[in-house]
């Protein structure tokens, strides 16, 4: 974790959330006790700030400052408002392209699907507040610096994105093997959002039975799936082959 992207200490991550800091994750000491302590979780509780208690040696490794049991990575961009993002796109004459991120968790996949997203005109990510990969260094490092030109939202549910870009005349479709239905026999010409999913399990299934359509790459091989980043790629580039027609 870059050393720019950091905050020590209980009050200093306190004042850091009220001054509004974009912070994205918070590691906490296992066992952390106190009156000052107290006040930082029901801070940390109200804000949804994404938590995750540690032991102490990997807050040593983190850093080597007086931590104070805490550390607080600060998100080296500012998020926007999918409802703003949204209307705005919309009204912009343009037809619309989200794409949706369903609790990825890597931060490396996370920059490489950013950089895509950038090169094939994708108008915004949307990601989980919880349980997905924050935006560090590494995902600046792998974007190319292209995570600067992509806006990022965050919800507290990819479900509720996924209502409000449907609510919105946007179709929602699932990048899933589970479905007969291959990329390229699905409509992605119109208002069009793509969900893909975690590294390990995919998309969530009230996520999965939200979705307009499903959608499957063709496989050959004997291994059964693509990293998601080139998944993602795939996809990507085939909604711009569908509308370059």
């Amino acid at each position: 974790m870059q050393k720019d992207y950091q905050i020590f200490g209980i009050r200093a991550v306190i004042e850091a959330i009220h001054a509004g800091k974009a912070i994205d994750k918070v590691f906490i000491q296992k066992g952390l006790k106190g009156a000052l302590f107290s006040e930082l979780e029901t801070l940390l509780r109200k804000e949804q700030i994404n938590v995750s208690h540690v032991p102490l040696e990997k807050l040593d490794r983190l850093s080597k400052k007086n931590h104070q049991g805490v550390i607080a990575h600060i998100s080296p961009v500012e998020f926007h408002s999918l409802e703003t993002l949204v209307i705005n796109t919309v009204e912009s004459g343009e037809t619309p392209f989200f794409l949706l991120l369903d609790q990825l968790s890597d931060v490396r996949n996370f920059g490489a699907i950013i950089r895509t997203a950038e090169c094939t005109g994708v108008h915004g990510i949307i990601v989980q507040n919880k349980g997905g990969a924050p935006v560090t260094a590494d995902t600046v490092k792998t974007s190319a610096g292209a995570v600067f030109n992509v806006p990022i939202c965050k919800v507290d549910h990819i479900k509720d994105a996924v209502f409000y870009m449907q609510a919105s005349g946007i179709q929602v479709v699932a990048a899933t093997e589970k479905t007969e239905d291959m990329i390229y026999d699905v409509p992605l010409d119109v208002p069009l959002a793509i969900v893909m999913g975690a590294e390990d399990k995919g998309i969530s299934p009230s996520v999965m039975k939200s979705a307009d359509h499903r959608a499957k790459l063709p496989m050959y091989g004997n291994i059964g799936s693509l990293n998601v980043s080139v998944a993602c790629g795939v996809f990507l580039y085939e909604v711009i082959r569908q509308r370059k027609k």
